[in-house]
């Protein structure tokens, strides 16, 4: 038995929280494999909306939920999440299982987050001040504190130790904030977190596929957000494609089976860094309000444009995808017309369907094409009663991407979905 890989191929919020949540009844584990509360996945079901940051979005089909190695666990945000979701699901906590290895995010890191997110000026890059940057760069610099140092009897040692450098390197920067209570919220969330079951992952995992049980890697953010390979620095901080989930949740790469990736009828992107075919007008503002495109974690408004197809196609290839999902089709159901990217122009005349090096300093000029648009409604569309614009949009898509879209999200509940194959 292998693993599949279920992650976004844009810049996050593709809608990886439904598509987790409708697949899931076919899997036996649901693990998410990176990031941290900087995640926002949305799941709508029986007329209400969660949002979950941290738990796996597979936490509401009564499937074992595993928070892998390679993510960054803030445990006052996990409290928190894990009283909502008890009060749906009672009793789901003993599904959720934690990675020894997954590194803690401290107080101490989210304030080192909005430091050095309000030293640099007018070059933000867009950060979500959750801890996430200063957390893995402790893990790197091989100095971070894990899940399974919280058993440890010398733990609150540890954190006085690792905070104090911290606070006093916070001294260099003006902002406010009260210890005292930040790190008593952080100690009862600690307390809460060890009532869930700790687990060596990796044996874990790789021990369920050796019993042929199926599992589902769930990415958060997107592919053009990755450390490694997205818009470079106006990215995350861990690595968000296929790769990922080997090094995330201990599993070698031959133990990898489909891969689906996911991805938006159109774009949006949070926060700031290159966006080749974004709309700054009232396009794009009718985008923006007729998909609710305000980000989850944030709050902040979405900025919104046309499908950008060398940005997929790059995607596609750094991460071997199988199978595509579209989703939020039905945002575009109110455009006569509507666009697709399928070239870059450089600033010297070229044209070009690869994502250049050093995008973010470079001004490029989408060249689209353009199809009819289905300008219907399609929130009760089904596999048998597609509008025809919406099927040769589908067709347009797969051709240019030479991969079949078996799946098209028409809505946000997990019944607004359409399975194509």
């Amino acid at each position: 038995m292998k693993a599949d890989v279920l992650l976004g191929l844009q810049w996050g919020d593709e809608g990886k929280g439904k598509v987790v949540d409708v697949l899931a009844p076919a899997y036996s584990v649901v693990a998410r494999f990176q990031g941290g509360p900087n995640a926002g996945h949305t799941l709508e079901f029986d007329g209400k909306k969660q949002v979950l940051h941290q738990i796996p979005s597979g936490i509401f089909r009564e499937k074992i939920n595993v928070i892998g190695n390679g993510v960054v666990l803030d445990p006052t945000v996990l409290k928190k999440e894990m009283i909502a979701v008890e009060k749906i699901m009672p009793g789901c906590a003993a599904k959720l299982f934690v990675s020894k290895k997954a590194t803690l995010i401290l107080p101490t890191h989210r304030l080192l987050d909005r430091a050095y997110e309000e030293a640099k000026g007018n070059g933000k890059i867009g950060s979500t001040l959750k801890g996430i940057g200063p957390a893995y760069q402790d893990k790197i610099g091989r100095q971070g504190m894990r899940v399974g140092d919280a058993s440890s009897p010398d733990f609150k040692a540890k954190f006085k130790a690792r905070t104090a450098i911290h606070l006093e390197i916070l001294k260099r920067y003006p902002i406010d904030f009260e210890w005292d209570a930040l790190e008593k919220e952080f100690f009862d969330a600690i307390e809460h977190l060890k009532t869930l079951r700790f687990i060596d992952s990796e044996y874990f995992l790789n021990d369920e596929l050796q019993k042929g049980e199926r599992i589902l890697a769930e990415g958060a953010q997107g592919s053009l957000l990755d450390i490694d390979f997205g818009s470079y620095p106006y990215v995350t901080s861990s690595n968000t494609i296929t790769a990922g989930a080997c090094t995330g949740l201990g599993l070698p790469p031959n133990r990898i089976g489909k891969v689906f990736g996911i991805f938006k009828a159109y774009c949006t992107r949070v926060g700031n860094g290159p966006f080749p075919t974004e709309l700054s007008d009232e396009t794009g503002e009718r985008m923006r309000m007729q998909g609710n495109e305000f980000g989850s974690t944030t709050g902040r408004p979405r900025r919104c444009g046309w499908l950008d197809l060398p940005a997929l196609k790059y995607s596609l290839m750094v991460n071997g995808v199988t199978e595509l999902l579209m989703m939020k089709a039905d945002v575009l159901d109110i455009f006569p017309t509507i666009k697709v990217c399928t070239h870059y122009q450089m600033e010297d005349g070229t044209k070009t369907e690869r994502v250049p090096y050093g995008i973010a300093e470079q001004k490029i000029k989408p060249i689209y094409a353009e199809l009819k648009g289905w300008n219907t409604p399609l929130r009760h569309a089904s596999r048998d009663a597609m509008p025809q614009a919406l099927c040769d949009y589908a067709a347009f898509i797969e051709k240019e991407l030479k991969l079949p879209i078996t799946l098209i999200s028409v809505g946000p509940d997990r019944e607004q979905t359409i399975f194509r194959n």
